[in-house]
């Protein structure tokens, strides 16, 4: 079923969202971790048109087949660093905020390693990735070509 286009018809909050990626374009988080942070959460999210957009942009800036292809499984491989361990696992309690929240360890351990400033980043990139996968979800955006 065709749905609304949200962009032609609402034209002033999808330029609100494009707002937040602009900013997080400024931020201290390099463009792997960010796609790496898109990425998780779209996976959880089950967000087809995200996935598809986010594992693309990756590959171009230099992430791994292989790392993609294992990052439903994380925690299972050494392939990821501390800090992304630590992003990832807040990917996760973030996008899933419903079964516990964003854990007091998981967000002492993301403070210790990034400061107050990045982990503000971080949480605000999980947000909006969170926003668009809902987007595209509820509109049935189809995959770029």
């Amino acid at each position: 079923m065709k749905r609304v286009n949200i962009h032609k018809i609402e034209p002033d909050v999808y330029k609100a969202m494009m707002g937040l990626e602009q900013y997080l374009s400024t931020t201290d988080i390099p463009a792997i971790q960010m796609e790496l942070i898109k990425i998780r959460a779209s996976q959880i999210n089950g967000c087809a048109f995200c996935l598809d957009m986010h594992t693309k942009d990756a590959l171009k800036i230099g992430e791994s087949p292989q790392r993609i292809f294992l990052l439903n499984a994380w925690k299972e491989t050494d392939l990821f660093s501390e800090e992304e361990r630590s992003i990832l696992a807040m990917t996760e309690e973030v996008t899933l905020i419903h079964q516990q929240g964003l854990s007091n360890e998981t967000y002492a351990k993301a403070l210790d390693l990034f400061g107050e400033k990045r982990v503000a980043q971080l949480i605000m990139a999980m947000v909006t990735i969170n926003s668009w996968n809902r987007i595209a979800i509820a509109t049935n955006l189809p995959l770029g070509k």
